[in-house]
């Protein structure tokens, strides 16, 4: 038999259901972001003489005859999984699959759902062989230049000892975020054109996202803080222009979407940022999320100038009371007036929302729409409230109402948390109804209207998938498909 090849990883990002059901998912009609944690690391790994070849599920459905041929072909040590909390069981499926096709083959988990999780997962999945917990580079690295070997003591790792599951410990120092090389993008099959970003949320193509921080300085009860802890670190200012000069000049890419959760948060960093696209013009124009907190109009119209073309702002709630169990700084008046600055900057504006948090009503809900609907708000996201493990509601959720620990459907559009006072289907009937109500809007038609030129190509996206948008609407669910769970 043929041995593995040492220092080689095959890395899989899952797709977290049954391929022939990939044609009927509305999220991937949407929106298809690449794996940018993958790609992150494979570049890494790559310098540093590791071979990595990469399989994304999602983008490509059908893959699962593509791992087997690479698995064969390359004879990995060690085959890697990315997932969320919906993905996990896929690549559970995937990694078993692995070890049957390759044995000898070591698989090792890494993404949120296992670094909040930890032991139990290991305890409980026999094909998962280790987890790396946080931050991927550098335990990566460390675990299979060691060929597994002697995990216990990488830090970063949970894996068997003595018929048991160890963790390691987090590691003690984070990377220097400018020292790593720009994501193995060429590793992602059909990149660019295989990836496309939310429907009217781009003018032009090629696009693509771009992330230039690793978490977030607040403390949010929604928010899964598993991966980076309490840490916040961003790439400077030069970092990031070559790393949109690159993917100009490399993949022809025209817009990018920061997909960091606190962009502005450094002000002199992207100050100096939007002064060097103004300064030596790529061609490019840019969405970002931004806090209410780390903005003004100042740099708001140094953002528009370099080529700001939307913002997203978490709203999370219109409801005061609510929004100050769950959030930091829970000031409606503020955020209303920073979103007013922001279409005075002449940038568009997206809301993002939740519905049914714990201590939720249908009254809170109409102040949501009520708040919403007075803003100048082009585009919003409606999110459904998950209590993801690794997030502060996620241990004690059970005292606030009734949670289906579905992980499969987990994925923030079915409602899985009911807060105590609802019902999971007037929760469905308020949500159907704050879209409806949002698109009826007189204001919000003619901006959609104007996307025919401003971004035709999400109109053109529309028009070829009508029927499986308006099946959307009509059912509220994300695959085409009846579920037992209604």
């Amino acid at each position: 038999m043929k041995t593995l090849a040492r220092d080689s990883i095959l890395m899989i990002h899952p797709l977290g259901y049954r391929p022939e059901a990939a044609g009927r998912d509305i999220s991937r009609l949407a929106n298809i972001m690449p794996p940018l944690g993958l790609a992150s690391i494979a570049a890494y790994l790559e310098q540093q003489g590791i071979r990595t070849h990469i399989v994304d599920c999602f983008a490509h459905p059908d893959d699962q005859r593509v791992i087997r041929d690479t698995l064969q072909a390359m004879r990995p040590a060690f085959v890697g999984f990315s997932c969320t909390t919906s993905s996990f069981l896929d690549a559970v499926r995937l990694a078993a699959m692995a070890r049957k096709e390759l044995p000898g083959v070591r698989t090792v988990f890494g993404g949120p759902h296992v670094s909040a999780l930890r032991e139990d997962i290991l305890r409980q999945y026999p094909d998962i062989d280790f987890v790396v917990v946080g931050e991927g580079e550098q335990t990566l690295a460390e675990l299979i230049r060691a060929d597994g070997e002697g995990a216990q003591d990488i830090p970063g790792v949970v894996s068997r000892c003595g018929g048991d599951a160890v963790f390691s410990g987090h590691r003690k120092k984070s990377l220097e975020l400018d020292s790593l090389p720009f994501p193995a993008y060429e590793k992602l099959a059909g990149y660019p054109v295989a990836y496309r970003l939310p429907i009217f949320n781009y003018p032009s193509t090629p696009n693509t996202s771009c992330i230039s921080s690793r978490g977030c300085p607040y403390v949010c009860s929604y928010c899964d803080r598993s991966v980076f802890q309490r840490t916040f670190r961003y790439n400077s200012a030069d970092y990031l222009y070559a790393h949109l000069k690159y993917l100009g000049e490399r993949f022809g890419i025209r817009h990018i979407n920061f997909y960091d959760d606190q962009f502005t948060f450094n002000r002199r960093r992207i100050e100096k940022f939007c002064r060097m696209m103004i300064d030596r013009p790529l061609g490019m124009t840019f969405n970002c999320a931004v806090r209410a907190e780390h903005i003004d109009f100042e740099l708001l119209r140094l953002m528009k100038s370099a080529g700001c073309w939307m913002a997203s702002l978490g709203i999370e709630t219109g409801d005061p009371e609510l929004l100050a169990r769950h959030r930091q700084n829970a000031d409606l008046d503020m955020l209303a007036g920073k979103i007013r600055l922001i279409k005075k900057a002449g940038i568009r504006v997206k809301g993002l929302l939740m519905m049914g948090l714990p201590g939720e009503s249908e009254q809170s809900i109409r102040r949501s729409m009520d708040y919403v609907y007075s803003l100048p708000i082009d585009d919003f996201n409606l999110a459904k409230f998950t209590p993801f493990p690794g997030s502060p509601l996620y241990e004690k959720i059970r005292e606030f109402g009734t949670f289906d620990e579905d992980w499969e459907a987990m994925d923030c559009m079915q409602f899985r948390f009911v807060p105590h006072g609802m019902t999971r289907e007037r929760l469905e009937e308020l949500f159907t109804e704050f879209y409806k109500r949002h698109f009826q809007r007189p204001r919000v038609l003619a901006g959609y209207a104007a996307m025919l030129w401003q971004s035709p190509d999400s109109w053109k996206r529309f028009a070829l998938n009508l029927g499986d948008f308006l099946r959307f609407a009509r059912s509220n669910r994300r695959i085409a498909q009846e579920r037992s769970d209604g």
